[in-house]
């Protein structure tokens, strides 16, 4: 694999995750868009795994 492409999903992994954290942090989490987020990072571990 492509040592930017893994960089990248590397990247984008942890932007998600931060989102992640950030929505859970809020007074009234949007338990849909965490539902999505998570989905997203998995998609994204999924491929880096590859």
């Amino acid at each position: 694999m492509h040592t930017g492409h893994f960089s990248a999903l590397n990247a984008k992994h942890s932007q998600l995750d931060q989102r992640i954290a950030s929505e859970t942090q809020r007074p009234l989490p949007d338990q849909m868009l965490i539902a999505q987020l998570k989905k997203q990072k998995l998609r994204v571990k999924e491929e880096m795994q590859r």
